[in-house]
């Protein structure tokens, strides 16, 4: 997409993500602590972020409603989100805080130690109900939200009144996304996700993140329990045994895809960006289901989140191979 900006373009987008954007400061040697890491690539990261850059990828119009701070961190972020096709026209400056900056460490198969510098207190928590577009809201393919945007105000406010705008009148999907350092208790964030439940439409997330929003953690019984708190499409990932994906008529479980793991942080974006691809195109749930679990595959043996995300025709490729398998 180019001049997102551009006089006269229009404002019915595939996507709109709200939430969490910063700078990932990545180390560029694998299985070193970050004590003794001597280089870093630097991206764009946060899961709101990367699965509209995921989206975008497939050819989606996506755009971004988060905060950064005014700094050159800040700065960077919009002209990456530019870069991507990602519309950053409600991706504004909040004055006081800083860019948030990400690092992680790097011990695959299963090990990626992750350290938010969100101090004292992250800009994309600012957003405010008063600035959203709720007409933007209400026309957008797909409304994308995060568990982290209800840890704190003004931004828990907004996401819930994005999801009363949008009233369930289109794919409105919860990504759980706990990350417990971000709340004050877990029970917190029970409490907070319960609250927004009822109002999306698809609710994903891994085992903890479901065991924290329905009290499950078994795949079968999380699937039932999100159904039941008013989702109608329930999606846990499983790791290393794929994924299950449930509606009230249709239960699928997709196997993993085989991968050489790199950095599994970015995978779940991948995942998003792609089921949000598969539910705009209107596919059957194993298809969709099949294309997340591939392009997630994907990203999880390459080092970057935002510039690893696949494109279209790398996934098809990818689901092929596994079903030909």
């Amino acid at each position: 997409m180019t001049g997102p900006r551009a006089a006269g373009a229009p404002t019915a987008f595939d996507v709109i993500a709200f939430g969490r954007l910063g700078v990932d400061l990545y180390p560029l040697q694998v299985g070193v602590g970050l004590a003794d890491v001597e280089t870093f690539g630097k991206y764009l990261g946060g899961t709101a972020a990367n699965v509209t850059v995921a989206a975008a990828r497939h050819g989606r119009r996506t755009a971004l409603v988060s905060r950064t701070g005014r700094d050159p961190f800040g700065a960077y972020l919009n002209r990456e989100l530019r870069g991507f096709g990602v519309d950053d026209r409600w991706v504004t400056p909040v004055d006081g805080l800083p860019t948030p900056v990400t690092f992680c460490e790097m011990f695959p198969p299963d090990d990626f130690p992750l350290y938010f510098y969100r101090f004292p207190k992250a800009p994309d928590l600012m957003i405010e109900a008063a600035s959203l577009d709720l007409a933007a809201i209400r026309a957008a393919g797909v409304l994308w939200l995060t568990g982290t945007g209800l840890c704190a105000e003004p931004s828990r406010e907004a996401h819930l009144a994005a999801l009363r705008a949008r009233d369930r009148s289109g794919p409105t999907v919860l990504d759980l996304d706990y990350r417990p350092m971000f709340w004050t208790s877990r029970q917190a964030a029970t409490d907070a996700i319960a609250e927004a439940l009822p109002l999306a439409t698809v609710a994903v997330g891994n085992a903890e993140e479901c065991s924290v929003a329905v009290g499950e953690d078994d795949p079968d019984r999380a699937a039932d329990a999100l159904l039941a708190a008013g989702v109608s499409l329930a999606v846990v990932k499983l790791g290393p045994e794929g994924v299950l994906a449930r509606t009230a008529t249709e239960s699928v479980r997709v196997p993993p895809v085989p991968v050489d793991v790199v950095n599994g942080l970015g995978a779940g974006d991948a995942f998003g960006g792609a089921l949000c691809h598969g539910l705009l195109a209107g596919w059957d749930l194993t298809r969709t289901i099949r294309f997340a679990n591939a392009a997630g595959s994907i990203v999880a043996g390459r080092l970057a989140c935002s510039s690893a995300m696949p494109t279209t025709d790398e996934v098809e490729d990818a689901v092929r191979t596994v079903t030909h398998a």
